[in-house]
């Protein structure tokens, strides 16, 4: 075939073998009712994965341009014209058309491989089943009479769970609220893309952290928002920074993770987030709290969040039970302005009718239970006990190799690679022994990162994990 693809175009390499090959039927060149060459057959002779022609065979196919058949191969159709045929869409143009953006493909090869393959997992953001209270979940869900109602609950979540949440923030997080600030969401996840779908607009411009977890999400690239950056060093960003870029820059809303940060594990100065606030208020900038980890500290001391420290209203904060009690629950919260909340409540019904009202009912009663405080002090005991055994792993493999902080809250290590390394084929080599993790690429703009998570693996797996990563990284040149 006398074809060969252009690499430096943005047309993806299966698009335009499509395109040429329905342009050689249109032509001639390509006969009705010919054969064309095998996928593997073609895929050897233009250089190309085999995975590539299927694509651009299937392209072709839902435009009723060829015909697949078991044991018989590929043919241009008789029927090009589709006056006998019948057509089915050409599902891959959909695909690429969506406004709403696919994750990264090494984030897709990420949660394939934790899905499908048994790995030490030093990637995923959960806890171990051993961390669940299930002692607890299942006493309540086997002992007490659920008393809920199993139709529509309220908009913004159940009456009950968000009084009780108006307790909890204030207990643990000295966060003042009512329930009519509250709004329950399917986590955090979702109440970040409600945010960003209700109160930003296309072209608008945000602030995120640089790395972050933010920074992985294609929602601001989907919503047409453009991100700027502010660096995290060991203490955090630098508030100064956020002045730079609302100036600049006329930042619409400022997205900050300053507890036990996200991959980093900094915690932000008290004195720097108090002077985020300053900021917020001098220029009237919002402030979006992402809250997942502020209750595991380690060493149990309560953590002021900006939230409990916004005196003007400027701070939406957004948190859940994902990272602190079970990931499968689904319950986190977003607290802000009454109307701003009934906003975002308004997007959700339009797209799920309310939060399940099972899952509510659990948490809330989780919640009240005086379970609840004892499990969160064995919680934070288990993750320092698996933080210590990772920087004491980091050390016996890799004290030559790479540099890190120490955290002292959440479940993230960050580390940098002190040499020049291909991530993704440090990745591939890491699979292949059984251990996967987080390029930090996928986290931030700088190379030579990695991303460790310690709480889905025990001490021993840990080691183990760490040890295979040494020996991946060795392996890399």
């Amino acid at each position: 075939m006398d074809w060969k693809p252009d690499r430096k175009s943005k047309t993806p390499i299966y698009k335009q073998l499509a395109i040429f090959i329905e342009n050689g039927i249109a032509d001639g060149t390509f006969p009705p009712d010919k054969p064309l060459p095998s996928e593997r057959g073609l895929a050897k002779e233009l250089g190309i994965n085999r995975s590539t022609i299927i694509a651009a065979y299937d392209e072709l196919e839902s435009n009723g341009l060829i015909n697949r058949n078991r044991g018989s191969g590929t043919t241009v159709s008789k029927d090009i014209w589709g006056i006998t045929k019948k057509r089915i869409p050409s599902w891959n143009r959909y695909i690429e058309a969506g406004s709403f953006l696919p994750n990264l493909p090494v984030t897709q090869r990420i949660h394939k491989e934790m899905a499908e393959h048994k790995l030490i997992n030093l990637a995923s953001g959960e806890l171990s089943q051993d961390l669940f209270p299930l002692t607890s979940l299942r006493e309540i869900t086997s002992n007490r009479s659920f008393i809920g109602s199993l139709g529509y609950d309220h908009p913004q979540g159940n009456a009950i769970l968000r009084d009780t949440l108006t307790k909890h923030v204030k207990q643990y997080r000295e966060i003042e609220t009512d329930p009519s600030s509250i709004l329950v969401t399917s986590g955090a996840q979702q109440a970040l893309h409600l945010v960003v779908q209700c109160l930003l607009k296309p072209g608008d411009s945000v602030a995120i952290e640089n790395p972050s977890y933010h920074y992985n999400l294609p929602v601001f690239k989907s919503a047409g928002i453009k991100p700027y950056f502010l660096k995290v060093d060991n203490d955090g960003i630098n508030p100064e920074e956020i002045t730079a870029l609302y100036k600049k820059h006329r930042i619409k809303m400022i997205f900050l993770s300053p507890i036990f940060q996200n991959p980093t594990g900094t915690l932000l100065d008290l004195d720097k987030r108090k002077k985020v606030l300053e900021i917020s208020s001098e220029y009237g900038i919002p402030l979006v709290e992402d809250d997942p980890y502020s209750l595991t500290s380690f060493s149990g001391e309560k953590m002021k969040t900006l939230k409990s420290l916004d005196h003007n209203g400027n701070v939406l904060y957004i948190s859940s039970l994902t990272k602190i009690v079970a990931s499968g629950l689904r319950i986190g919260w977003i607290i802000g302005p009454r109307a701003v909340i009934e906003r975002l409540s308004d997007a959700k019904q339009q797209v799920d009718f309310g939060h399940a009202s099972y899952s509510q009912w659990v948490a809330n009663d989780f919640l009240e239970s005086c379970d609840f405080t004892s499990h969160i002090k064995g919680l934070a005991k288990q993750l320092e006990s698996r933080r210590n055994q990772i920087v004491v792993s980091l050390q016996s493999f890799l004290k030559e190799e790479v540099e890190f902080t120490i955290p002292n809250g959440g479940i993230h290590i960050w580390c940098r690679i002190k040499k020049a390394v291909n991530e993704i084929q440090l990745l591939e080599e890491s699979i292949k022994r059984g251990v996967i993790f987080v390029p930090g690429s996928t986290m931030g703009s700088e190379k030579g990162f990695v991303r460790f998570t310690f709480s889905r693996e025990n001490e021993g797996n840990i080691h183990e994990g760490i040890k295979r990563f040494a020996d991946a990284l060795l392996s890399v040149k």
